[in-house]
């Protein structure tokens, strides 16, 4: 005997629309704005001065830079030989503290973007902000200011207590005032940015920090072992362009009689640092993140 088969079920029928008002697409309360470079800045800003690393810095930077330079100044207002300034520019004694200071803008501008790619977070910047153009002028800019507000700061405690402390020395004109804060606060802060653009082309933060220290450090170095007459010439340009002569330039205390000069130095930079920064954002375009 054959098996019957169970009753196929019934398609429900379809019902007509229930009579009543329609009611319109949910609207979000939460206003929908166009994003655009403000918002990266304010980022880019709020991560800067959360993270312990550019408080570490910017303080061992400060320390160098007021400690060194009011301690150079009290040591040759103590001296005998206090009367050597007369005719110098008293501001210069901000150098060395400036110089070594350096190492930490560096080091600032490094992890600004190299730190990112090391801990992936870089994927997370990304997704809230695809414009990846966007999101590397927002640090530019972030860490400029910072790096220009510290430095410009540390200059001028630094200059003010050196010509009080140093009173038979020569009173500094405006244009070496303005070159010797202002001046010399813009260079520190582009070679800081310089450094924040090599992160992001290297994307390793021990790779460009030693990247950045080579480029501060070996051109004099290297100069001084270049002994033979043939390399005269190679040696002099070492010596002219390297970073701590381009420094002392900012107090007319250059370590040679040729090349740059006045304002060149900050030139100079300037033009590094834009040839790599559009260096960097061809290569952000390009790489994956």
């Amino acid at each position: 005997m054959s098996t019957p088969q169970p009753p196929m079920p019934q398609a429900a029928p379809s019902r007509p629309a229930a009579p009543g008002p329609s009611y319109p697409s949910y609207t979000s309360p939460i206003p929908v704005v166009r994003t655009h470079l403000g918002h990266a800045i304010a980022s880019e800003w709020t991560k800067i001065k959360s993270v312990r690393s550019t408080m570490w810095t910017l303080g061992v930077f400060v320390l160098l830079v007021i400690g060194i330079g009011l301690g150079a100044g009290a040591l040759v207002a103590s001296s005998s030989e206090t009367g050597d300034m007369e005719g110098q520019n008293p501001l210069s004694l901000g150098f060395f503290g400036l110089l070594l200071g350096s190492m930490c803008v560096i080091t600032l501008g490094v992890l600004t973007t190299a730190s990112e790619y090391g801990t992936g977070m870089i994927r997370t910047t990304m997704v809230a902000c695809p414009s990846r153009g966007r999101v590397l002028a927002a640090k530019a800019i972030v860490f400029f200011a910072v790096a220009f507000v510290v430095t410009l700061a540390s200059a001028v405690v630094v200059a003010l207590v050196d010509v009080a402390l140093l009173d038979g020395a020569k009173e500094p004109t405006a244009q070496e005032w303005l070159k010797g804060t202002v001046g010399i606060s813009l260079y520190i802060a582009l070679l800081g940015l310089l450094s924040l653009v090599i992160g992001s082309i290297i994307r390793h933060s021990a790779g460009a920090i030693t990247v950045m220290i080579g480029l501060v450090l070996a051109p004099l170095v290297l100069a001084l072992f270049m002994f033979s007459q043939s390399l005269e010439s190679l040696r002099e340009a070492l010596f002219e362009y390297s970073i701590p002569n381009q420094l002392s330039v900012f107090y007319s205390n250059s370590l040679t009689e040729s090349g740059p000069s006045g304002w060149d130095p900050l030139w100079i930079a300037f033009g590094v640092t834009a040839a790599a920064f559009a260096g960097a954002y061809a290569l952000l375009e390009k790489r994956d993140v």
